[in-house]
Formats: structure tokens, sequence, C-alpha cells
């Protein structure tokens, strides 16, 4: 089995976290993640929506992406995977098979989010960073005061040749 890959998620004037990614447990989540940031999509999109002990969410575009099932256990597919502090999951609508490009990272375990969204990774250096972007001022919306830009995101895949996503129709 390859290692699992790893994203480096660069955040200007915060530093970088480094997210190890399961793709044994959302496997097409996974692929959705890796082809975005191999196409350098994420590049300059900010973190929209902060809420301090709750998660920081990023990664949405005006560039359309395409819908990905729901890899969760309310959507009949067996993610184990805890929203705990570092996990990074999927953001969608009410639609249980809307999720396109936006991700959340976990501050604080939120366990009423377990079975409902698709957790894929988690944080496993960076923490600090996490810390400091969760504490940023923000106002109307959960919407920073100034703006979280993510520079980049990377993804390490250690020589292994992740497929394309699957969208649904």
């Amino acid at each position: 089995m390859p290692q699992n890959p790893v994203a480096t998620i660069e955040v200007a004037g915060f530093g970088t976290m480094k997210v190890e990614l399961y793709p044994e447990f959302a496997p097409n989540t996974v692929h959705n993640f890796i082809d975005l940031a191999q196409k350098e999509y994420y590049d300059g999109l900010i973190f929209h929506r902060i809420i301090k002990d709750f998660m920081i969410q990023g990664g949405g575009s005006q560039t359309p992406s395409c819908a990905i099932k729901g890899e969760f256990t309310k959507n009949g597919v067996n993610n184990p995977i805890k929203h705990e502090r570092g996990v990074i999951s999927m953001a969608r609508t009410s639609v249980m098979d809307s999720a396109t490009s936006q991700f959340f990272i976990v501050h604080k375990t939120s366990s009423h989010l377990d079975g409902s969204y698709a957790g894929f990774g988690k944080v496993i250096e960076g923490y600090d960073v996490l810390d400091r972007i969760a504490t940023v001022q923000t106002s109307v919306g959960d919407r920073p005061v100034q703006n979280v830009v993510i520079t980049s995101i990377r993804v390490e895949t250690f020589g292994h040749t992740y497929p394309k996503p699957v969208c649904v129709k």
C-alpha cells in the first residue's frame, strides 16, 4: 500500500499546515482534492468563513468544479473519520452530493458533524497556524475582516498516481 498523500497548505502571513489525506476512507473526495490542488485551483483563494472553536472554511471560487458524492455514513458510505480537532472535511449544501471544492478544517472537536460530512484527512503539522487563523477578527457571515489567503496547496503523492474524481450527474 502506498504512503498516504500529504497536502501542504501555505497561508499568507500565517505559515504552513501539512495534512495527511486518507484515500482508504474517502477515495473520491481525496481524488477530487488532489486533482484541484494539482491544477493550482486553490492558489489565491481565501478562508472565507472562520468560526473560533469550530472550523475554518475555504476553497470557494467562482470557477466551477465538479460535484462529488458525499462520502459519509448518512449517505451510505462507511467513513469512520470523526470530526475532531485538525480533521479536514468537505463542505456542502443540504444536498448530500453537492461537495465541490470547498473544505473545512475542524478547530475544536465537533462530533455533531460525524457521519454527515466527508472527513478525508487530518493535520499532522501546523496546529499553531490553524489556531492563529481560527482567532482572526471576523464580521458578518463569519467572514474575516482581513482576507486569509491560501497561497498554495500542493500534494505529495509519493509517486502514486491518483485517478480523476468521479463527478455526480
